[in-house]
């Protein structure tokens, strides 16, 4: 029997995962289940699985976490280091914690070894060599929960990678796909979190909708997959039925298809190097009808653009883009300010921050805290709703 640790456990990719894991109580047992307050989903899944311990990061809620767990024979736990305590022991830990937050307990689990997936972008954008070099150290191996990158990690050729012309992550475009850059400006907290495909939580759903999301997988990508930058691409495909493709040098091109629901690349990594069944009904691809592909526009999604530059320059640039980000988007969340200004507020950090590449989890860290510190800095200069005007970017 596979030991489990969720990382996350009550968020949308939490969740699904103990949805598969629930469905095979005799393939898994639940180790380690954690989330940040959220002590009644959290107490009811702990509960609910048998889960030997549930922790809280948040301390403050660690009496309500007792008190709904007395007697149940989970125990319970809180704080950031009781974080880090828990996810190193599992088999396969699932590391879902939304931003760099993340970081400390996926590299936890690493640490320990065993299987370690990847559901949030963050850690390895912020801290991709460092996470790496760990994983080489420990044994432990890395796995994609995101759609895209799982959908690459299935058609790509390990063995011989240097048969790898191309990789294409495709993007659904978001709700604004659509969208003139002047209608944009006037975007809502609304409008944003509602994606036309994926059901998701408010930060990612957001990021989908800057495409900043895409970006993100594109850092992420090259970290995961033994490619030159210039050869990883991205592509609109509004379906969301194609998750990635991977293109040979003989011309062929291999896609991994599936509905848009995260418990199918879930299911990949819990049972990989095995398959195991999901509820999700076969692709009926007559009522599919058609897949569409078009180019993402670089005007009314500068994000994308910013990644790759990011990318491209290497060291702290990715972490700087990832905390400025997270700072942006929370405080757009908050309707502090506008859509636009979103993608303005992480061209500007960049531009005002440029410290040398950190080495260890402590720098990464450090870079983060002073790149959100400036941020925000941004972030109380502008008024609600103002546009901040076209970003240019600067590789």
């Amino acid at each position: 029997m596979k030991t489990v640790t969720i990382l996350g456990a009550t968020g949308s990719v939490g969740t699904s995962t103990l949805d598969l894991v629930e469905r095979e109580p005799d393939r898994f047992r639940v180790r380690a289940l954690t989330a940040n307050c959220d002590v009644a989903n959290l107490a009811a899944a702990a509960i609910r699985t048998k889960a030997e311990i549930a922790v809280v990061a948040d301390e403050s809620c660690l009496p309500e976490l007792r008190t709904a767990l007395a007697g149940t024979g989970t125990q319970a736990a809180g704080g950031r280091q009781a974080i880090c305590d828990a996810a190193a022991g599992a088999d396969w830990t699932m590391g879902a914690i939304v931003g760099c937050a993340g970081l400390e307990p996926v590299m936890a689990a690493i640490g320990h070894g065993g299987t370690v997936v990847i559901a949030n972008k963050e850690p390895l954008v912020s801290a991709g060599e460092v996470i790496l070099a760990a994983a080489a150290a420990s044994g432990a191996t890395l796995l994609p929960a995101d759609s895209e990158h799982n959908a690459i990690h299935q058609c790509f050729d390990f063995a011989r990678p240097e048969r790898v012309r191309r990789i294409i992550l495709t993007a659904s475009g978001g709700p604004f796909r659509d969208w003139s850059l002047e209608r944009m400006a006037d975007v809502t907290v609304e409008q944003a979190v509602a994606h036309p495909n994926w059901s998701m939580g408010a930060k990612i759903s957001v990021d989908s909708a800057t495409m900043m999301n895409k970006g993100l997988e594109l850092i992420e990508a090259a970290r995961l997959f033994p490619v030159d930058n210039d050869r990883i691409e991205v592509v609109m495909h509004r379906q969301s039925v194609i998750h990635s493709m991977v293109d040979y040098v003989d011309g062929s091109m291999l896609a991994q298809l599936g509905p848009s629901d995260m418990r199918v690349p879930i299911a990949h990594t819990l049972a990989w190097p095995d398959r195991m069944a999901t509820p999700m009904e076969p692709l009926d691809l007559v009522k599919i009808g058609r897949l569409d592909f078009e180019a993402c526009d670089p005007v009314r999604f500068p994000a994308l653009a910013l990644a790759r530059a990011a990318l491209e320059a290497g060291g702290a640039r990715p972490a700087i883009l990832n905390a400025a980000n997270e700072v942006a988007v929370a405080a757009f969340l908050a309707r502090r300010i506008g859509f636009l200004e979103i993608a303005a507020i992480v061209a500007d950090t960049l531009e005002r921050y440029d410290p040398q590449a950190p080495a260890t989890v402590e720098s990464v860290l450090a870079v983060d805290a002073e790149a959100r510190r400036i941020a925000d800095e941004q972030v109380r200069g502008r008024s609600t709703g103002r546009t901040g005007g076209r970003v240019e970017v600067h590789a």
